[in-house]
């Protein structure tokens, strides 16, 4: 593996840290890259993302680069990996290749048709997607000139759904007067919520009954902003089932990740509801893997960086909450300041460092230092800094005779906030210390794609990982 190699494809790695927010051109030109360069370890990994990465839009990019690949194996292993998304998000693939690919090859064109033609010949499948992706299948439809059947374009272009389809019970649902028929009509045929909402003039706590009993636990997270908004955490009726649902979530092994705490930071939760949501969090983390090596996390609160110390306290629980091995987390400025929590909660590392305030200048070498002179031995460093370290003792140098008095050659992460230099990255690379870098781009929901790093006992199981993940093959060939 050359240089050139190894730096795309921790690129790569580190690109899957950013959320693009649907702004994909911001990531389109390192998939370009390596789908050119390394096309085999492209395609792996684009299986590897959809099995374990939780960023929509990555999954979107990965799948339009397959299906436009020059590779007959990636051209298969798009069509098969298209058929598993939801309406929009196969609408999102199409435009992308369109507007970022500038071709749509014939076996994709294939690959859209045939995701529609399942949906029709499934009356069932077909009501729920046109339900809640309405817009996207009339766009997949028109865009792609791919005709519809006749109760498909009854549905969608003629606005005259047949009776006992789900857009005609929805015609119902905006009829009914009484809240014990919406109820009924939302219960029976478990309408979605954000459809549903649409429809309703009044929301009854009846009726918020019977949408939160027909709700996913990953539809109450993402629309408990909405749900409190309508009253649902003033009934206790109510609240209690959507306590239940986020229960449920914690021991779901379809959630996000980080959608909860997105969701506890969006909306004004009570505290019960923000325990709930982050133990969501915390147990879909522990589902990407366990961290057995001893870890250090170093901290810099020097002058401006805020951003560092809020990211650290996020890192420290997602890594405690995970790890089997001691963890020794250190906050520094130009000296090292232990940091103990009492739990393995955000919460409780909310606590261990509200008194650490950014501020002084800049040792990165001082927490190890610290670490040398108690003998702390850990297999792992991960670095929260800009880099801009301008005094000593230096990381680089105290690096040396920690690993050289200790015998023992830890892996670095640095995870870069702000406005950051390479200063810290150069003086590793010099010599030769196993260092990654990655750059967080302040979206907290991206954080559980380091996992897989600091699970693996290095980069190059990482990398055999997934290059051991099959693609799919085409069965109808």
């Amino acid at each position: 593996m050359n240089n050139t190699e190894r730096d795309l494809r921790l690129e790569m790695l580190n690109s899957l840290l950013t959320t693009p927010h649907r702004k994909l051109e911001q990531v389109t030109e390192i998939h370009q890259l390596i789908v050119e360069l390394d096309p085999i370890f492209y395609g792996h990994l684009a299986v590897w993302y959809q099995r374990n990465g939780d960023v929509r839009d990555h999954k979107e990019v990965f799948v339009a680069h397959l299906l436009t690949s020059d590779l007959v194996e990636h051209r298969d292993a798009g069509f098969v990996m298209l058929q598993e998304f939801p309406p929009y998000q196969v609408a999102h693939v199409v435009d992308f290749m369109k507007q970022h690919r500038n071709k749509l090859p014939r076996s994709a064109r294939t690959a859209v048709q045939r995701y529609l033609k399942v949906r029709e010949s499934n009356s069932a499948l077909f009501d729920r997607a046109a339900l809640r992706g309405r817009k996207a299948m009339k766009h997949l439809y028109a865009s792609l000139h791919i005709k519809p059947d006749e109760r498909a374009n009854a549905i969608l272009f003629r606005d005259q759904p047949p009776v006992g389809s789900l857009a005609e019970v929805l015609k119902q649902l905006a009829k009914a007067e009484s809240a014990a028929e919406q109820a009924r009509l939302i219960v029976e045929f478990k309408l979605p919520y954000t459809i549903t909402i649409g429809a309703i003039k009044q929301l009854t706590p009846t009726v918020l009954v019977a949408l939160i009993n027909s709700m996913t636990p990953q539809e109450v997270i993402n629309n408990l902003k909405s749900l409190k908004a309508r009253g649902a955490m003033d009934h206790p009726e109510v609240k209690a089932l959507i306590d239940g649902k986020l229960d449920e979530a914690s021991k779901s092994a379809r959630v996000a990740a980080f959608k909860a705490q997105v969701a506890a930071d969006a909306a004004d939760l009570d505290e019960d509801t923000v325990a709930r949501l982050e133990k969501v969090t915390n147990e879909q983390v522990k589902r990407r893997g366990v961290i057995t090596r001893l870890t250090a996390l170093l901290v810099d609160k020097s002058g401006s960086m805020e951003n560092a110390i809020k990211l650290g306290k996020r890192l420290a629980a997602l890594i405690s909450g995970i790890t089997q091995a001691d963890l020794f987390v250190y906050a520094f400025d130009n000296i090292p300041y232990p940091v103990t929590a009492q739990g393995k909660e955000l919460t409780d590392w909310e606590r261990a460092f509200q008194h650490i305030k950014a501020g002084g200048g800049t040792s990165i070498g001082a927490p190890l230092e610290a670490m040398r002179k108690q003998r702390q031995i850990v297999d792992q460093i991960i670095i929260v800094t800009d880099e801009g370290e301008n005094a000593a003792p230096y990381f680089g140098e105290v690096y040396k005779t920690y690993c050289r008095e200790l015998t023992i050659m830890p892996n670095v992460v640095i995870v870069r906030v702000g406005g950051y230099c390479n200063w810290l990255e150069s003086q590793l690379k010099g010599q030769q210390a196993p260092v990654e870098t990655f750059t967080f781009a302040g979206d907290y929901y991206s954080l559980p794609n380091l996992v897989p790093l600091l699970t693996r006992p290095s980069r190059l199981d990482l990398l055999m990982e997934i290059l051991d993940t099959p693609l799919p093959v085409r069965s109808d060939r």
